[in-house]
């Protein structure tokens, strides 16, 4: 266990910081899951934005690789496209 107190404030701080990067990588998850589910394209065009911002925040964040968001973007508008 740490001793100094700033070891410990860090250890708490981490916490914190983990759970905030897991929440909002499971809500970016399922946003994906529900543009990939849309059948409607006019729907889907509209939601594109949203979910592309949310993983462009992933990425500049490091919650992803900056490569992985390129490919999901990728995928995700030549899936929109295919409706």
């Amino acid at each position: 266990m740490a001793n100094h107190k700033s070891a410990l404030k860090r250890i708490r701080r981490n916490e914190v910081v983990r759970l905030r990067n897991r929440y909002q990588h499971k809500t970016t998850r399922n946003a994906i899951k529900k543009l990939r589910g849309e059948t409607d394209k006019k729907a889907a065009e509209s939601l594109l934005p949203t979910v592309v911002s949310m993983i462009d925040k992933l990425a500049k964040r490091n919650i992803i690789h900056a490569n992985k968001a390129a490919n999901l973007k990728s995928k995700l508008t030549k899936h929109i496209a295919a409706i």
